[in-house]
């Protein structure tokens, strides 16, 4: 604000430019502008939620601005996970992996937790890749010790649970938890999908992704290795 002497040499400079009376010259000089509002800004709501608009809809009738505003109406921020999960799936009719993909995509917009990340806190690395092999080829590359040796050299880990050619659930040396599952995509292919589970720090996270990126190729190039041509 301008002292007194520097406000009555701003009045009398603008009384002598306009005409107008002391008192209104000092009147229109005193008012503050108010400031225009900033426009209001959505966030990319699909961004945060790891997903595009056109998929979530395309599955279950809703973008993500319409599910934010029900599920927000609901108070649904305060809720556990599965609370959440469950009142999707049974008030909006929505199945079950759908039901827990618009719960995450939910939590991760209302900073409940990030990309990767676990409601707990911990972290969760995902990895797949598609090999040209039958499915039982690529399974018995992971249940078969002497073969996953060869492009997972790692001895301190336990096949807790298996069912054949389907999924598979490994406890790490660490504690962490590996989930593994296998799809087929007909007679010479097949996908495999990698989680690793409950990890620490999201720095742990990315190390695991790159880590199992590079193995999975690995597994790859020694499934498929073209054999040598004969002399």
């Amino acid at each position: 604000m301008p002292t007194n002497k520097d406000l009555k040499r701003l009045v009398r400079a603008r009384m002598r430019k306009t005409g107008e009376a002391y008192t209104t010259a000092r009147s229109q000089l005193l008012k503050k502008k108010t400031p225009k509002a900033a426009p209001l800004v959505r966030p990319d709501y699909a961004a945060l939620a790891g997903m595009s608009d056109e998929a979530v809809k395309a599955k279950t009738g809703c973008t993500w601005e319409r599910w934010v505003g029900a599920l927000d109406g609901a108070g649904a921020a305060a809720w556990p996970h599965r609370e959440i999960a469950r009142y999707v799936a049974e008030k909006y009719d929505v199945s079950g992996w759908w039901a827990q993909t618009i719960t995450v995509g939910f939590e991760r917009i209302k900073g409940l937790r990030e990309i990767g990340q676990r409601r707990g806190g911990s972290y969760d690395a995902s990895k797949s890749k598609t090999i040209g092999v039958p499915i039982a080829k690529l399974y018995k590359a992971f249940s078969v010790k002497r073969t996953r040796m060869r492009w997972l050299p790692n001895d301190d880990l336990t096949i807790r649970t298996s069912t054949r050619e389907e999924s598979m659930r490994i406890t790490w040396g660490d504690g962490t938890a590996v989930e593994v599952h296998f799809t087929g995509k007909g007679p010479a292919k097949s996908l495999v999908s990698v989680q690793h589970r409950k990890l620490p720090t999201k720095a742990v996270l990315n190390d695991m992704k790159a880590y199992w990126g590079e193995r999975l190729s690995v597994l790859a190039n020694l499934l498929v290795a073209k054999p040598k041509p004969a002399r």
